[in-house]
Order: C-alpha cells, then sequence, then structure tokens
C-alpha cells in the first residue's frame, strides 16, 4: 500500500538477498553461545559477553551494539532477542520478497562506506522497485550507520524529509 508511505528511508540494506555479504549467522552463533555465570555485576557480564564475542565480532562498534540485547533478569543475563527465532529463521530474515510494482514515492538508500549491504550491483533493482530513488553512502561508516556516525546520519535523514 504504497499511497499510505509518503517518503521511504532503507538504512544499509538492499532490496536483494543478503546472505551472500552477511557473517550474521556466526554472531548469532557466537551470542548463543556465551555464557556468564550468575550473579555478576551489569559491567562485570556485559565486559565478560564481550570478550567471548570478540574472537567472531570483531568491530568493537558491533559488538557493543549487540551487547545492548544482554539484560539481567532475576540475576542471570539473558539475550533480550529471541536467538533461536532468529537462527532458525535467518534465510527469511535476510531475504527480500519479490515485488512487481514499483514504489512510486522518494526513497533514500543510506548506506555505511564500509559495509556491503548496498552495493552498485544491486542499483539496478532499487531504481527498478523506487525509480525515485537516490543512493547516499556515509563515509568511514559501517552497517550500523546511526551509530557510527550520528551526526552524519541525523543530518542525511533531516536533508531528505520535507521542511516542516
Amino acid at each position: 500500500q504504497p499511497d499510505l508511505v509518503e517518503r521511504l528511508i532503507s538504512v544499509d540494506i538492499s532490496p536483494v538477498s543478503t546472505t551472500p555479504v552477511s557473517e550474521f549467522s556466526a554472531y548469532v552463533s557466537a551470542m548463543k553461545s556465551v555464557k556468564i555465570p550468575d550473579g555478576l555485576s551489569r559491567s562485570a557480564a556485559r565486559q565478560l559477553a564481550d570478550d567471548q564475542l570478540r574472537p567472531v565480532v570483531q568491530l568493537p562498534q558491533l559488538r557493543q551494539f549487540l551487547l545492548t540485547n544482554l539484560v539481567e533478569t532475576e540475576g542471570r543475563y539473558i539475550w533480550r532477542v529471541n536467538l533461536e527465532a532468529i537462527s532458525n529463521h535467518l534465510a527469511d530474515i535476510m531475504g527480500f520478497p519479490v515485488f512487481h510494482k514499483p514504489y512510486p514515492g522518494p526513497a533514500l538508500f543510506l548506506g555505511g562506506s564500509n559495509s556491503p549491504y548496498i552495493s552498485s550491483k544491486d542499483y539496478p533493482e532499487i531504481q527498478r522497485l523506487f525509480p525515485r530513488a537516490d543512493v547516499q553512502y556515509i563515509e568511514g561508516a559501517g552497517h550500523i550507520v546511526h551509530q557510527d556516525k550520528f551526526e552524519e546520519f541525523i543530518a542525511a535523514v533531516l536533508n531528505f524529509l520535507p521542511p516542516p
């Protein structure tokens, strides 16, 4: 129902399957294997989880982003997100449904220059589905664009939105 959407912003993702470029399966497995003893302080638990994730999730800012999902419940640390469901449905999550009718409104595909998730090989599909799309990259940002380059991200979003 494109008439319900005035304009669209896609942050570091293309309308194509991203499974071939994603290490997300390894990240989910690493998160599932984190072991934290009961009764640790929040800071100690986060540090221990960070140490356990480091061999697989090498980017510190990505580890910190994942660690925002580590929560304490009744003295135990668990992941807020359902890792089993994510793991079992990763192909669906990383895929993109087939659409034939393009979205006619303005669209911004905003990617990180250090991320593989919006590639020049995706441009034809972006243009087919979003004929009024503008593709922009924020220099020095990875996949978590809003965390890596917050001010540049906000500026790009505000420049795309109509004035109040």
